[in-house]
């Protein structure tokens, strides 16, 4: 950005410049790590900058805000289905399902009575518009983009228009999330990011920068970062040694055994010397979590603990989905719910025999694995050859006993146009794509409340929807009247 572009107002520049001037906002030092930085040279961003924000309808950002609360309702009803089943309340096979492939470590913890009621505080679906609505493809609990998502809000908001959560709503957000957890106004908060996440602690340092201006004391650490004292756990940091009220865990629980000092964490833990968020239950992490939704023989124990309401929001919001399971059914029996151009199914290997046309279902690793966040591991049934979804189908039936996968049905995404600025050729251009929202929400109060939103449109011939070089990332705004 040019001095004189600077010395602007941001009703005098003109959309190339208000492009050039969001991506000067980049805070210091990026949001990503240098190898993913340098693909687009010429300026800050790893993705396309638009010289405006995602505009949503009133009547979508009204829909968006009721969805947090439906979400929350779901989390404390699965946690009460996993505890139910446990204790004999509810079918057994459904805690089976949900520790299947789980060390004893990871299971037992989640079991324990000091953490019976805990449920994740932040809730991050993947939604994708389609013209039959709004679809939520994925529940994230430990999602990446926080810090992300909130320097998106600041930058556009120098635009004008009122951004989704607000300008600060990602931080202060974040920081009543934590304080509500800490029982205190003034928690001393460890963001532990491992290793594995390690492309995440640029902008998870960028909260940290924004959540200690805030007044939140906020120490953004690797693992062997945490110091272990008799009565807690302690971060040496500028103000010296601090003992640390709330964890903030960014690590995903199958790489628990590969954190140093992660032993002297949970014991801490256990023993109530710190409190942690998102909670140790990897179980809430499923994304079979869906399918248990919509099982048949658990419908009377949704409508029972969600209310017809928030299971009428769901349904439209869920797509079908099945847990690959190899267990034989009975030759009378059929996969419930599985129903495709008139034909019902007793064997997953039948839908390898499907017509490309008729293969709209996706296949992806349910959680507790390194190939389940991101777009990793996700097969596009319609999107592959007949033999290679065959392939698919088999790995995923013999990797049941440590990595359970589901079939979902895929659902189209509608398409939008979207601006963004062409570092090339100096113009605006305009991507004609898919775009996937990713609201997010800070449980405050006991209460869902959406305090960001981000959008990745991507070019319409991608089928899964995720961060890409050539995607245009944004964050979400109503216009002001």
């Amino acid at each position: 950005m040019s001095l004189c572009e600077a010395e602007k107002s941001v009703d005098e520049m003109d959309a190339r410049e208000r492009a050039r001037y969001i991506d000067a906002l980049t805070p210091k030092g990026g949001l990503y790590t240098e190898v993913q930085r340098a693909v687009h040279p010429q300026s800050n961003s790893s993705w396309r900058v638009s010289p405006e924000p995602w505009w949503l309808p009133p009547p979508v950002l009204a829909h968006l805000e009721a969805l947090g609360g439906h979400l929350y309702r779901f989390y404390r009803a699965l946690n009460l289905l996993y505890s139910q089943s446990i204790r004999g309340i509810q079918p057994a096979w459904v805690a089976r399902y949900l520790d299947q492939g789980k060390s004893e470590e990871v299971i037992k913890f989640g079991q324990m009575s000091r953490f019976k009621s805990h449920v994740p505080l932040l809730i991050r679906p993947d939604v994708i518009p389609t013209r039959q609505g709004m679809i939520a493809t994925e529940l994230d609990s430990v999602p990446g983009g926080i810090g992300f998502t909130a320097s998106l809000n600041a930058r556009y908001a120098k635009l004008g228009g009122r951004m989704v959560g607000g300008a600060d709503g990602m931080v202060t957000g974040f920081a009543r999330m934590i304080r509500g957890l800490a029982g205190t106004d003034a928690p001393v908060l460890g963001v532990v990011v491992s290793e594995e996440a390690s492309a995440y602690r640029p902008e998870m340092a960028h909260l940290g920068s924004r959540l200690n201006a805030a007044g939140l004391e906020t120490h953004v650490i690797a693992p062997e970062d945490v110091v272990f004292v008799e009565d807690g756990l302690f971060v040496n940091g500028p103000r010296g040694r601090r003992r640390l009220d709330v964890i903030y865990r960014f690590f995903e629980l199958f790489d628990l055994r590969n954190l140093p000092q992660i032993d002297l964490i949970l014991y801490a833990v256990r023993k109530g010397l710190v409190k942690i968020t998102p909670p140790l239950k990897a179980y809430c992490e499923e994304k079979m979590m869906m399918a248990l939704f919509h099982h048949p023989l658990l419908s009377g124990f949704w409508q029972q603990h969600l209310g017809k309401n928030s299971v009428a929001f769901l349904q439209q919001t869920f797509p079908k989905t099945w847990i690959i399971d190899p267990a034989p059914v009975p030759p009378h029996g059929v996969i419930a719910g599985l129903e495709i151009a008139g034909q019902c199914f007793s064997d997953w290997h039948a839908l390898g025999r499907l017509g490309q046309k008729h293969r709209q279902l996706v296949i992806k690793p349910s959680g507790y694995s390194e190939l389940a966040w991101g777009s990793r591991g996700v097969a596009i049934g319609h999107d592959m050859a007949e033999r290679d979804w065959q392939g698919v189908i088999r790995d995923a039936l013999s990797a049941f006993e440590q990595t359970p996968h589901v079939v979902q049905e895929f659902h189209n995404g509608a398409t939008f146009s979207a601006p963004y600025y062409d570092y090339e050729t100096d113009q605006i251009k305009t991507l004609k794509g898919r775009v996937r929202l990713q609201p997010y929400y800070f449980v405050i109060d006991n209460e869902a409340v959406l305090s960001g939103l981000q959008a990745t449109i991507c070019p319409a011939d991608k089928k899964v929807l995720h961060g890409m070089v050539d995607a245009v990332v944004v964050p979400g705004a109503v216009k002001a009247r």
